[in-house]
């Protein structure tokens, strides 16, 4: 990060510098561009101009980026801790009512996050990942998604029929879907698009209807069943057995951004 700053002494300029970059002047990187020219009588005629060169990581750009959102916001004593992780950092939320901003299921903590990755990778070519957190919420919503994919997985196997759950982003559908591969008997697939997309819960084992006629084919008897049931397997579950690609389980909570 450069930028040209004037004043009336080449230590003024160098103080603005390091208020405006938020930081010490050691961690600064000065070029005089001009010296400053007085008068006969003592006054400044011309002012100085340095050039001021601040190597700011990707993290805390991202992290001074989410501080002043949440200040924007009447949060105070916002506090931003940064921990490297492979490919990224990682970034915990602290202060006075940050908790009651980030939304009941973390919408405002997802965004900020979508939106710092956007700011620190603007800087390069190169991605660099940003998880945010704000004081262990993400393990909390994430211990909630797990319970609530067991609760309708088994009323899913006791009544034999498909459960749909509330639109979720692609970080918490992956929680579903991984807590449903650990539960004999059910599988999940997501449907949808973004931001409306949701997974979908079904059984493993068909029922076959005893008795009565199958409308599709006409009132006939399935014959795939050896003739004992019927073809119970409806047209929502043909068209939405696949996963989309973004939904497999593995990749991370976001894509790589390109700008």
């Amino acid at each position: 990060m450069k930028k040209v700053f004037t004043a009336e002494s080449v230590e003024l300029a160098k103080e603005m510098a390091a208020r405006e970059f938020g930081t010490s002047q050691e961690k600064i990187t000065f070029t005089v561009l001009k010296e400053p020219k007085k008068s006969l009588f003592g006054k400044v005629k011309e002012e100085a101009e340095i050039e001021a060169e601040y190597e700011v990581s990707k993290a805390r750009l991202a992290a001074d980026y989410i501080r002043n959102v949440f200040e924007k916001m009447g949060c105070e004593n916002v506090v931003v801790e940064i921990t490297e992780i492979e490919n990224g950092a990682s970034l915990e939320i602290s202060g006075d009512g940050v908790e009651q901003a980030i939304g009941k299921h973390g919408e405002v903590l997802d965004s900020l996050q979508y939106l710092a990755s956007l700011v620190c990778n603007r800087v390069d070519r190169e991605y660099f990942k940003i998880s945010t957190d704000c004081n262990g919420f993400r393990e909390r919503r994430k211990a909630q998604l797990e319970a609530l994919a067991r609760k309708i997985a088994n009323t899913v196997k006791r009544t034999g029929r498909a459960s749909a759950l509330e639109p979720m982003n692609p970080y918490e559908r992956r929680i579903i879907h991984s807590a449903i591969t650990d539960i004999e008997g059910v599988s999940s697939h997501s449907k949808g698009e973004e931001p409306y997309r949701k997974v979908i819960i079904t059984s493993n084992e068909r029922r076959p209807r005893k008795g009565g006629y199958n409308k599709r084919n006409g009132g006939r008897r399935d014959s795939r069943n050896g003739g004992k049931g019927y073809d119970i397997v409806s047209s929502f579950e043909k068209e939405y057995k696949k996963p989309k690609p973004e939904d497999n389980l593995g990749s991370g909570l976001y894509t790589k951004i390109d700008l």
